[in-house]
């Protein structure tokens, strides 16, 4: 006996979603490449063992690298609940 293989691409439904970053996302990404951007200009003031160079450099790199990038990837708002009527509370009957 053969075995009838059906095409599991023609079941395959496909599903229209959202893009998944949001204009609040962008803005947040754009501040990380904001601050990655001063700290490589703060890197490269003279003189190369100044403060700005040795201190407020890193700081600003670590921010935008470790913190803000991510944050601005993983940033979600928060969905509203959505809320069914009880089936035994009064409003949910009075229709009936």
């Amino acid at each position: 006996m053969a075995r009838v293989e059906t095409k599991a691409s023609a079941k395959r439904k496909t599903m229209v979603e959202a893009l998944p970053f949001t204009k609040t996302n962008y803005q947040i990404l754009g501040v990380g490449l904001l601050l990655i951007v001063l700290g490589y200009v703060a890197l490269a003031q003279p003189p190369w063992d100044g403060t700005m160079a040795l201190v407020v450099a890193p700081i600003l790199l670590v921010l935008g690298y470790c913190v803000v990038i991510p944050v601005g990837i993983l940033y979600r708002r928060k969905a509203a609940p959505t809320t069914v009527p009880d089936a035994q509370s009064p409003a949910a009957t009075a229709g009936r």
